[in-house]
């Protein structure tokens, strides 16, 4: 009988699950296709028909780990609530989300940085969907008055994430000094951006 879909999905989530787990003990370099069928209980083959190599099986390992974090990002882009606040609480929770990811998943980023110099593509697609989000929230500010100067919403998010990437990418963040201090920090620069936005054009 052939699988249908379902089955496929549920089978690429038990591998993805398996493989996560393997990385968090023995770390990104030793993680293999072989690893993952052994822990599994089936032959390798069956886990080549869902991942095709050592590398694919890393990048979708923390392709998924990186979509739980814009999962909770999401969360506020999508929100009800005046834009201003929202993009204040998610630029905090980016920061507050890969500071814990920093001091308790030492494992998972070190198989994300692993994962960017093989596949880029991860790690741009993950900046895509952050950049996305920041723009529903400019876009529903000009709308509902907040960030009335939030101008061509494309330039102003990408801006925006540039003026506060040392408080969300993780090396920087793993260096940056104690994490209030860092918050505190990220909370003067989200104030000048708020400044900025709200601003009215002349």
């Amino acid at each position: 009988m052939k699988a249908n879909s379902t089955d496929t999905g549920d089978m690429y989530a038990r591998i993805l699950d398996t493989a996560e787990t393997l990385l968090r003990r023995f770390g990104p370099e030793k993680l293999t296709v072989t690893d993952v069928a052994r822990a599994m209980d089936m032959s390798h083959g069956n886990v080549y028909r869902h991942i095709p190599s050592k590398a694919a099986l890393r990048a979708a390992v923390i392709a998924r780990w990186l979509e739980k974090v814009s999962h909770l990002t999401d969360a506020i882009a999508q929100n009800a609530g005046p834009a201003d606040q929202r993009l204040r609480e998610w630029l905090v929770e980016l920061a507050v989300i890969k500071q814990r990811k920093v001091t308790e998943d030492a494992e998972m980023l070190a198989g994300a940085a692993l994962v960017v110099r093989e596949s880029p593509d991860v790690e741009q697609e993950h900046s895509a969907r952050l950049r996305i989000q920041v723009i529903k929230i400019l876009q529903d500010g000009l709308k509902d008055g907040t960030l009335p100067h939030a101008g061509d919403v494309g330039v102003s998010a990408s801006a925006i994430l540039n003026a506060t990437f040392r408080y969300h990418h993780p090396d920087l963040v793993a260096k940056g000094g104690a994490p209030e201090k860092q918050l505190a920090a990220l909370q003067d620069v989200v104030s000048l951006i708020l400044a900025g936005l709200q601003r009215l054009p002349e």
